[in-house]
């Protein structure tokens, strides 16, 4: 009998296939692998993908320390606008918070949409509201009306809705009100799943405040019947219910069970079962926090992420290793004021369905074919051309995937399109490369959003491209966007499940304290930033943190007095005296010129304001190691050459003959120029003329123009 291993997995599920990385944390070891998912029961495919794993290295269950896990849930949820019979209970007055909302102009001024109001979470016939008033420094204007509060509970228990959400006005400053309408609901309607907005969004700002207490409520029962049944399965693969240390239902045997959530960070499932809203980009942010610490190792510290995936692909940014955060973000229609990686959603991933529009015009997503019934060329009864469809008959990918696990029917593909280029009046080429043009713009434009949006010059950045379909796409986005090039790393259609091993635990909290820098109470403010270290501290220790572990990160939401927003900035380290202002000031001047170009340093009749205070606390973990390969020794081509296949690139150029590289036979320092396609277990990357890839030390493929002073 062989010695326990000690084996780390990270597990992303995704809409077409479920990725898992595995590291053994004794000798290095990494394995990945890919398995379909399984949307009727995604368990499935989860244990599937651990089965898989553990056969490649030779182990078995009693080997695992600990798995994260990365899951589209809450998403999906939201996007679908699945939110039915959900209740919402707010203060006497203010029903119609939901209508009131914001004012959005998406398309400036000009046109018929000046006045934008979001589809209603809740109906307004599902709102009641209960006596009592808090202001907005917390004390009692209005006592808590108990009587109407247990009318509004009852009247939800009497209609069947068992799923709510309460937000009292100004109950960041004191929740006493809201504490007590739980109570009564516990007592009343037993059954009903709540969530409470202090609990929630510690943070001033009603209408977001309700929205994304709504958004928690929506998505709980949800999240904590897949966490649950994820859970079971886990627990039964292991070794049943006979040993000791299972936990309340948590992980087996004291086996850590981590759920990624938005933030950055992870929390164990039984923590994210209280707080389903945290996870609502849970795979997005795995994958770019994977790709920030790809590309750091490789030494390029700006970059743009492209995670494409059978459904979406998602992009974000990256400074100096690190994925930018947003508080302003939003999933569908609905906005979610919770600490999240900026990522931008656009439906552009492998099974993104062609379609003519009413205008007669070309088409690409966002419907998609998803994984079942998928592409026409998976010929599992899919009716419509994909962006799958279009790389596989143009010769960009092979007629298989998953190197050769999954055959692809080319032939059904390429009906398909002809059928769709003839109602067009094109031949099939310039349908087909149409159908990836409008892909390519559709990602181009979203990169736009998280880059050129926010004031960044993205000639200064390279991509870095992972997922399944991520990479098929990038030499035309470096040529539409002018980038400086690609990264794209070793196994990319698992760097999501790769990102899940590399991230620490993370809660984080939030307290509004709207105060101006003239007039703060230095002692007051410690009162409150030492309360939500003992919060944080608190669950570090329920997750089984140490003291001397503890990590606290600080910041301070500041503005202008006047503005309507804020901007972050890092606070310092020591005791909130008057060297503390200060340096807040100072961070916050050079932020909002970094921002918006010009700030009222020196100018005193221009007030800083503090709006909110915040504390992250973190519990780091050791990362995998990214490990670097060997030279490429001996011929290139007589090494690392599989053969030759026509692609199309370009229609008015027709099919050209093109190398076809394996990628697990390149070496770092192997260069090599296109066309040429790439290929790998979990994805393909095509190389257009004009191209050059480098191989890097770590087995990072490196691609940029030829010539290019970059």
């Amino acid at each position: 009998m062989t010695d326990q291993r000690r084996i780390r997995i990270g597990i992303d599920t995704g809409g077409t296939f479920t990725d898992v990385v595995a590291v053994d944390e004794d000798s290095g070891e990494q394995r990945t692998t890919k398995t379909p998912s399984t949307p009727s029961n995604p368990a499935d495919g989860f244990i599937n993908g651990i089965t898989k794993i553990l056969d490649l290295m030779g182990a078995d269950g009693n080997d695992i320390t600990a798995v994260s896990h990365g899951t589209t849930v809450a998403t999906n949820k939201l996007l679908e606008g699945k939110v039915e019979q959900l209740g919402f209970i707010t203060t006497d007055g203010y029903e119609f918070m939901l209508e009131i909302a914001r004012q959005s102009v998406p398309d400036g001024y000009g046109n018929s949409y000046f006045w934008v109001k979001p589809d209603r979470i809740v109906p307004a016939d599902r709102v009641r509201t209960v006596g009592g008033r808090m202001d907005f420094e917390g004390h009692e204007i209005r006592p808590f009306d108990e009587e109407s509060a247990r009318t509004a509970a009852r009247w939800f228990r009497d209609q069947g809705i068992s799923t709510l959400g309460v937000c009292l006005l100004h109950s960041y400053a004191n929740d006493a009100h809201e504490l007590r309408m739980r109570e009564i609901l516990a007592e009343e309607h037993p059954e009903a799943v709540v969530s409470i907005s202090s609990e929630v969004l510690r943070e001033y700002r009603e209408y977001e405040r309700s929205m994304t207490t709504l958004v928690d409520a929506a998505v709980k029962p949800n999240v904590s019947r897949y966490v649950s049944n994820i859970q079971e399965r886990l627990w039964e693969f292991i070794g049943g219910g006979d040993s000791g240390g299972h936990t309340g239902g948590g992980a087996p045997r004291g086996i850590p069970f981590y759920v990624m959530k938005s933030n950055g960070g992870v929390l164990s499932a039984d923590e994210v079962v209280h707080q389903p809203i945290t996870t609502v980009l849970s795979g997005p942010a795995a994958g770019a926090l994977g790709a920030a610490l790809i590309a750091q190792k490789a030494g390029f510290p700006k970059v743009l992420t492209c995670d494409g995936g059978g459904t979406s692909t998602d992009v974000s940014v990256v400074l100096d290793g690190e994925p930018t955060l947003t508080t302003e973000g939003t999933v569908g229609a609905y906005p979610s004021k919770i600490p999240m990686i900026d990522v931008v959603t656009v439906g552009a991933g492998g099974g993104s369905i062609a379609w003519i529009s009413p205008e007669g015009a070309l088409k690409v997503g966002p419907q998609s074919a998803g994984a079942d019934p998928g592409p026409l060329c998976y010929a599992k009864g899919g009716t419509e051309p994909t962006i799958t469809d279009a790389h596989v008959t143009l010769g960009r990918i092979p007629p298989h995937l998953l190197g050769g696990e999954i055959p692809l029917d080319v032939d059904a593909a390429r009906v398909g399109i002809e059928e769709l280029a003839g109602r067009l009046g094109l031949d099939f080429e310039r349908c087909a490369t149409g159908i990836l043009e409008i892909s390519a713009w559709n990602q181009a434009n979203a990169l736009r959003q998280v880059s050129v949006k926010r004031g960044l010059d993205v000639r200064d950045f390279m991509l870095t491209t992972f997922g399944g379909s991520g990479s098929l796409l990038a030499c035309r986005l470096v040529d539409i966007l002018d980038l400086a090039g690609v990264v794209v790393p070793p196994n990319p259609g698992n760097v999501s499940a790769f990102g899940l091993l590399t991230v620490d635990v993370k809660n984080d909290y939030v307290q509004t304290h709207v105060t101006r820098e003239s007039s703060l109470d230095h002692a007051e403010i410690q009162a409150i930033v030492d309360d939500l270290t003992a919060k944080a501290r608190t669950a570090l220790e329920k997750e089984g943190f140490t003291e001397d572990q503890h990590q606290f990160a600080r910041t301070i939401d500041v503005r202008y007095v006047g503005q309507a927003f804020e901007v972050r900035v890092p606070a310092p380290d020591g005791p909130v005296d008057d060297r503390f202002a200060q340096t807040i000031a100072d961070r916050f001047h050079t932020e909002h010129h970094q921002l918006y170009g010009y700030d009222f340093r020196g100018d005193t009749d221009q007030h800083v304001e503090w709006v909110n205070l915040r504390v992250t606390g973190v519990g780091p973990i050791t990362r995998p190691e990214i490990l670097t390969v060997a030279a490429g020794e001996g011929d290139l081509a007589s090494r690392a050459v599989t053969g030759t296949r026509d692609v199309c690139f370009d229609a008015t150029q027709g099919y050209v003959p093109t190398t076809v590289y394996a990628r697990e036979q390149l070496g770092a320092g192997d260069t090599f120029t296109g066309p040429a396609i790439v290929e790998e277990f979990g994805s393909t990357v095509p190389v257009h003329p004009g191209f050059t890839v480098r191989v890097d030390d770590w087995g990072n493929l490196v691609i940029t123009r030829e010539g290019a002073a970059r």
